[in-house]
């Protein structure tokens, strides 16, 4: 029997991930333990985001994170393959090219939309639960209106320009939110009156939202009816044709297009695997527990959707995650039907990562021959954006609406997205978000995608990479590079603000002295002078004029200086923030390295940033380095007001301005290729894109 531990995960999804980032965290240095994860797709796809791809605001990328990015430089295997059948007395997954065995396994393959046995709707709507379903949605909708543009027949134009959403739950509202502002954009695009665009919520409940408290729901609904969205609630639907679409009250809709967001049951795949599904009905379901599994009456999801009706196809677990059928399976994620005070777990995100917590623990706590630990689930709120900029939320016993809403949204998104691929990942977000939005679709409007090209940027490097490398020379010149024993020449001496400041105060100080015996003795001479003729008197009160004036000048330009004195260090050499820097950095420096390589280093630092920024090679950590450089000068009480343009320069070089007529143009690949199959990268998740993996050396 073999010593190693095999441990398998089947699905990519929210809960499969989870569950595989937990258990690699237990077993990094086990070298006995095997993780293993399968999924059809090489990504994992951000479902709760797949409205912005059907509604054309983000890039179909935006919501593929690769299993490269999230388990470079772990110990989680990934394989791509879809399973057809388990046989779980031989613990072996089947698929049509491989069988993988495992000692145990996670089932967490997600869910599939439910349609309730509606007749016709399967065949006659689109759903929205995979990216290919976005991407369907996405084409469809702007086919609509090209084709509507160009449409001569009124009431084929009409059925065209009509979208409905059936379903008013978290997708429904979100999808509607997008379609609602991409109707905007290609009404402008293709020349169609706005008002000849027909947006509909359809949904069976008396309310849209039911697990949002009141407030919010009325928020989302007058916001969406505002903008032209017609929402009809205690609406049924019982029957779907082709562009047809028969409500319980024998309305009927018609529309070419009608997506269908009403529910969720287990994925297809429960339907291939011999395990325990919990069953509800309008009289029973099952429920396990400890002491085995039971009949009840009247479960539910919450208090808007009792009693539904027919197998859902998910698969009855334990406390601990289980399958009551084998204690070696366990379950997370939209998949598992399991009831805590008589309700059944929703299927939505956080759900899923704290029940794929439980699963992974306990199947440590089996490996480790320890106690399990019970789910406990704890939600803390749910966000529903109805577009860019608008969204609802109710967290925490609170209940937000609008620009706070949104940002919370982003926000738990991007917390969401740290710990699945650290920086790479939230990146990559803001600048789906934020960063690259296309028709000012985005929280900030366009702000944030506004650029410039980058040859428009090339005087500006060149001068600021010229300024450096004039700096570092003009210290040569003034005598940076000359030492003596007494350290008089440290640039960080007490009294030494910058390079040729010293002379250029001693010289002022000299200009005092010798102006201030000059106007004793022009006192003096005019006293003995002023008794001898009226002429005399005449011509003296004529200087007095002249230096009154000067002086009132001199006070005015001394005045005007006070206001903002551009040559005056942005941090006084005095001040105590300097002075602690300079203690504590620069004396503890000097202690231990010697000034003389320290002065040389700053020196050849200077003008290879600057030789850097003018070549265009590595800009932007050229720029990086300016701005570190720039900032030990201002704390050191050498860098002036009139010097900090250096520190906004930089900032713009460092947004690709090495590209035009630059050598980063073919350094950049390379040293990205590098970088990107480091162990420190991956382990980092500070890649530039994806990882590059390198084969082991046998």
């Amino acid at each position: 029997m073999s010593d190693q531990t095999r441990i398998v995960i089947l699905g990519g999804g929210y809960a499969g991930v989870e569950a595989a980032k937990k258990l690699h965290k237990r077993y990094k240095r086990r070298t006995n333990i095997n993780i293993t994860l399968i999924d059809r797709n090489p990504y994992h796809t951000l479902m709760t985001e797949l409205h912005e791809i059907a509604g054309s605001r983000t890039e179909p990328e935006a919501v593929q994170i690769s299993y490269k990015r999230i388990f470079a430089g772990t110990k989680v295997k990934v394989i791509i393959d879809e399973i057809d059948g388990i046989d779980f007395q031989q613990r072996r997954l089947k698929s049509g090219i491989a069988t993988y065995d495992y000692d145990y396994l996670v089932l967490a393959t997600g869910g599939h939309p439910e349609f309730f046995g509606v007749p016709g709707i399967q065949q006659h709507s689109f759903t929205l639960w995979s990216l290919e379903d976005a991407i369907r949605i996405r084409e469809h909708v702007e086919l609509m209106f090209r084709a509507a543009a160009k449409e001569p027949n009124h009431d084929k134009k009409r059925k065209q320009l009509t979208f409905v959403v059936a379903g008013a739950g978290f997708t429904g509202i979100e999808l509607i939110g997008e379609l609602m502002e991409r109707a905007d954009v290609l009404c402008r695009k293709y020349h169609i009156d706005r008002a000849a665009v027909k947006l509909m919520v359809v949904e069976a409940l008396p309310h849209i939202l039911p697990i949002l408290a009141e407030k919010p729901r009325a928020k989302a609904k007058k916001y969406m009816e505002k903008r032209g969205v017609e929402i009809l609630t205690s609406a049924p639907i019982v029957k779907g044709e082709k562009g047809r679409y028969i409500l319980k009250d024998n309305r009927v809709i018609e529309a070419e297009t009608f997506v269908w967001t009403c529910g969720v049951q287990g994925s297809e795949f429960t339907a291939k695997i011999n395990l325990t599904k919990g069953r509800v009905s309008n009289d029973k379901c099952s429920v396990a527990t400890p002491e085995g599994i039971h009949g009840m009456a009247a479960c539910y999801f919450d208090e808007e959707e009792k009693n539904i009706v027919g197998e859902r196809g998910r698969i009855l677990v334990n406390e601990n995650m289980q399958s009551v059928d084998h204690p070696n399976v366990y379950l997370a994620g939209d998949m598992i039907w399991f009831l805590k005070d008589e309700k059944v777990m929703p299927q939505i995100v956080e759900n899923a990562l704290q029940s794929a917590a439980t699963a992974a623990a306990n199947i440590a706590a089996q490996i480790d021959k320890m106690a399990a630990k019970p789910y406990q689930p704890k939600f803390h709120g749910f966000m529903i954006s109805i577009g860019s900029r608008f969204a609802v939320a109710s967290v925490m016993n609170m209940n937000l609406a609008g620009f706070s809403a949104m940002a919370l949204k982003h926000f738990v998104n991007l917390h969401y997205l740290w710990g699945l691929a650290g920086f790479n990942a939230c990146w990559a977000y803001l600048w789906e978000e934020f960063l690259d939005v296309k028709n000012k679709r985005s929280l900030i409007h366009g702000h944030g995608a506004a650029r410039i090209p980058a040859f428009f940027a090339l005087p500006a490097r060149l001068w600021l990479g010229l300024i450096w490398v004039m700096e570092g020379v003009n210290k040569i010149g003034e005598g940076w590079l000359k030492f003596d024993k007494s350290r008089s020449t440290w640039m960080f001496s007490r009294g030494v603000v910058q390079a040729g400041s010293p002379t250029a105060a001693v010289s002022a100080g000299n200009v005092v002295v010798t102006s201030a015996q000059t106007a004793a003795d022009a006192a003096t001479a005019a006293t003995d002078a002023g008794w001898e003729t009226g002429a005399a008197a005449v011509e003296a009160t004529g200087d007095t004029l002249v230096v009154v004036g000067n002086a009132v000048r001199s006070s005015a330009q001394t005045v005007l200086k006070k206001v903002w004195d551009l040559d005056k260090p942005i941090l006084s050499p005095d001040s105590g923030l300097v002075t602690w820097f300079r203690t504590t950095f620069m004396d503890g420096m000097a202690a231990h390295l010697n000034f003389a390589a320290f002065q040389v280093m700053i020196v050849s630092v200077e003008i290879l940033i600057g030789l850097a920024l003018m070549s265009g090679l590595l800009t932007f950590p050229a720029a990086g380095l300016s701005i570190i450089m720039c900032l030990v000068f201002t704390l050191s009480g050498m860098f002036t007001w009139n010097q900090l343009w250096f520190v906004f320069l930089a900032i713009v070089m460092m947004g690709g301005a090495g590209h035009a007529l630059g050598l980063d143009h073919y350094a950049l690949p390379w040293v990205k290729d590098r970088w990107n199959s480091s162990k420190l990268a991956q382990r980092s998740y500070l890649y530039s894109g994806e990882p590059r993996l390198r084969k082991k050396k046998r």
